[in-house]
């Protein structure tokens, strides 16, 4: 699903609020995660799953087209891991 498919069944389930409404909703819901993620912290969504960050050290990767050597800088990473109902959803199908 990518964001105006959200926004879309969104607005389609709440026909009480205006487009507009309902994407500041959705951007208020991302923006804070991004927010949370960047201060090192976690977001945990009951039922679905829990967001937060890794540490990737840093270490000598390739350019794929050349085969050349790059460094590639320490950073963090979003991590995803699902919650028990997520994973029995998925185990059902």
């Amino acid at each position: 699903m990518i964001r105006s498919e959200l926004l879309s069944v969104l607005g389609k389930d709440n026909p009480d609020l205006r487009a507009e409404d309902v994407e500041q909703v959705v951007d208020i819901f991302f923006d804070e995660i991004s927010g949370r993620l960047a201060e090192g912290g976690r977001v945990e969504l009951r039922g679905f799953g829990a967001f937060s960050t890794r540490a990737r050290d840093a270490r000598q990767g390739r350019n794929p087209r050349t085969g050349e050597a790059v460094h590639v800088e320490a950073k963090r990473v979003p991590y995803f891991r699902p919650g028990k109902e997520m994973r029995r959803v998925l185990n059902e199908r």
